[in-house]
């Protein structure tokens, strides 16, 4: 998984490379267009703002976010009746993925997380997930990949510049979103792709970073609340998967994640590639409300897989307590030299944490599956119970139990 940044903070996605970011201020400076979000008790002056400069998305009470010129953007922190707040912009250097060879045939039909998952090395096929959504926020999805194009069953854009969310889009040309998008519910293709952990899972490809990797949190904010909306109305159990995530809370995705935990959907996020120091799990995978992964690697330690050193670590003071507060690993799962679908319709390997975390969606797709009456709370106690069934013993901060490098330990099919 690689890091980028948002304005004063770290935002990660893809795999492991050095930061690499542009503000939102560097726009000022450069008299281009602005992202704020607008807030004000005052509904006449918020209505006359909205009025002005338009809206891109509309939080109603919580405000509104728009873009404005450097000169309109100095004239509304003049107004005393508006509170104004640059939002977050997203600035993804190149995916070093993209450097390996990818392959137009994978190398294995089930790769090595598919089959520690499963707990079976000699797994040809999986199954599972029938009935359930599973939302991958990110660069979007190769949506003609053999092993994929059956599940895709939404296919939106929130990245775009002119408009906040156009329907049926969400090309990727970065690469991350197809990749992370096969493991959670490849299908096999034709007969030579690979297999995902839940692939009769249905794919909600939500595009929020475009193909350079670039977005904004007002952007991913807005396409929680969809998910979490569509999932209400068309009355489906859905599952966000997000690799993605931040070093500093953004008020915006932390609402938005509230909104749609509140509304039943699980919520699966990154826990960083900060590793090993402690307490480096980002947002929003250090919220509550979502559930942290951590990356594990096909080497053993203490006769369990091991914790890989990128892996972002949680709070050493929680170790052993068996609750999630902010800023805990939940849960560990594959994340080194993960193999998966490509946005060229081949296939390529890549590592972080972005890689661990569709692991976890997929499982959970197909345990809800399996038992469609469970709420999300009851969904989220039975991946962590099969978490404290396979313990990870090996790895900087891994321990007996409850830990802050690998949680609650590796949840598996069986």
């Amino acid at each position: 998984m690689k890091w980028f940044k948002l304005l004063g903070s770290s935002v990660l996605v893809g795999s492991l490379i050095s930061p690499f970011y542009t503000s939102n201020a560097k726009a000022v400076e450069n008299s281009e267009k602005i992202r704020v979000f607008i807030t004000s008790t005052n509904e006449t002056a918020k209505e006359n703002a909205k009025r002005s400069y338009g809206t891109r998305w509309d939080l109603k009470n919580l405000g509104f976010s728009t873009e404005v010129t450097t000169a309109q953007y100095e004239a509304l922190q003049k107004n005393k009746n508006l509170k104004v707040e640059l939002v977050h912009k997203i600035t993804l250097e190149k995916n070093e993925g993209t450097k390996l060879a990818a392959t137009a045939v994978p190398s294995v039909r089930t790769p090595w997380g598919i089959q520690a998952i499963y707990k079976n090395d000699g797994i040809t096929t999986t199954s599972g997930g029938s009935g359930i959504r599973v939302a991958v926020l990110d660069t979007g999805v190769n949506k003609t990949h053999p092993d994929l194009a059956s599940n895709v069953e939404q296919c939106k854009d929130f990245s775009q510049a002119k408009s906040s969310l156009v329907n049926n889009s969400c090309v990727d040309k970065n690469g991350h979103g197809t990749h992370v998008s096969g493991t959670v519910l490849a299908n096999g293709g034709s007969g030579q792709g690979i297999y995902g952990v839940a692939p009769e899972a249905k794919l909600w490809s939500y595009k929020v970073l475009n193909n350079r990797g670039s977005g904004y949190s007002d952007d991913i904010a807005a396409a929680i609340r969809h998910v979490a909306d569509q999932s209400t109305s068309l009355g489906v159990k859905t599952i966000i998967s997000m690799s993605l995530g931040s070093s500093v809370k953004d008020s915006l995705i932390s609402s938005a994640v509230t909104y749609a935990y509140n509304k039943g959907v699980l919520i699966v996020a990154a826990a960083g590639n900060d590793g090993p120091t402690p307490n480096t799990i980002g947002y929003p995978g250090a919220l509550p409300e979502a559930v942290a992964v951590a990356a594990l690697e096909n080497v053993k330690a203490n006769g369990t897989y091991r914790v890989a050193d990128f892996s972002s670590r949680g709070n050493p003071n929680t170790d052993g307590d068996y609750v999630i507060g902010e800023r805990d690993v939940e849960v560990s799962a594959p994340g080194r030299d993960v193999l998966s679908t490509w946005y060229n319709g081949g296939y390529n390997t890549i590592s972080g944490t972005s890689m661990a975390t569709p692991h976890i969606s997929g499982l959970a797709a197909k345990i809800w599956s399996e038992n469609s009456g469970y709420s999300v709370a009851q969904l989220r106690a039975a991946i962590q119970n099969r978490a404290k069934n396979n313990d990870i013993l090996g790895g900087t901060g891994a321990a007996t139990g409850d830990d802050y490098a690998s949680g609650f330990g590796f949840p598996t099919v069986n």
